[in-house]
């Protein structure tokens, strides 16, 4: 099984780069006419989504490659990249009115580290919105060998709660017909992921297939976060 990590949107399938992108339109409204740190922001397709409503994106990534990327294709007066470590932010006390980090926490061996720098660099009522995959059951030594720990809900919001002191949960998804749910349900075996014909049945039901898949098809919403793909939460009251 593949691990794709990073989205380069020119070498990306219009669909899996809406699943990403989604998060990033779901943060405008916190992010309008605010300074907006983009933590993680690999090849910066999301910095430059942030800054159609933001004042100001500075967009961090510790991969050279990646920021070097960023910077060629999204740079802007509104929109800055720079190469960064998480858990070391070179960025003064209260430096923005929000921070963004999507599928980063995961990847990082100290997340205590990180989410307080991220609360040192929020200045007072700023906003932190985090995602991450969302698993039944913690597990610190997942399958996906680019991850440190993957999370299960109740004990990502117990790790965000040590450092903000307002949290809402949100769940990622696809929007699904209620024909499409009932296949699924009837595939016990798996079927659908490792026969090719069906992974094409999708659309006969009234769900795009996922590479096909637009923004309008992805909800994130605070309805049946269990049954999310992604826990997105937006944070608030950063404790320092």
């Amino acid at each position: 099984m593949g691990y794709p990590e990073r989205i380069v949107p020119d070498e990306t399938s219009p669909g899996i780069l809406a699943l990403h992108l989604a998060r990033y339109v779901f943060a405008e409204r916190w992010c309008r006419d605010r300074d907006v740190l983009d933590l993680g922001c690999g090849s910066g397709y999301g910095s430059a989504q942030l800054a159609r409503t933001a004042r100001r994106v500075v967009g961090g990534d510790i991969s050279e490659a990646a920021i070097a990327y960023a910077q060629a294709n999204y740079g802007a007066p509104d929109v800055e990249f720079v190469v960064l470590d998480a858990i070391s932010l070179p960025f003064a006390n209260e430096s923005f009115d929000v921070v963004c980090s999507f599928e980063t926490i995961e990847h990082l061996p100290d997340r205590d580290a990180y989410l307080a720098g991220v609360a040192r660099v929020l200045r007072d009522g700023g906003t932190f919105i985090v995602s991450t995959p969302r698993v039944e059951r913690t597990v610190e030594d997942p399958a996906n060998p680019f991850h440190h720990v993957e999370y299960a809900r109740p004990d990502f919001e117990s790790l965000l709660a040590r450092f903000f002191g307002h949290i809402e949960m949100y769940g990622q998804r696809r929007v699904q017909t209620a024909r499409y749910r009932a296949l699924r349900r009837l595939d016990v075996l798996g079927l659908r992921r490792r026969l090719q014909f069906l992974r094409h049945a999708a659309p006969l039901v009234g769900t795009r297939a996922t590479v096909d898949v637009r923004l309008e098809d992805v909800a994130i919403d605070g309805e049946r976060v269990d049954e999310a793909w992604v826990l997105v939460a937006v944070c608030g009251g950063p404790r320092k």
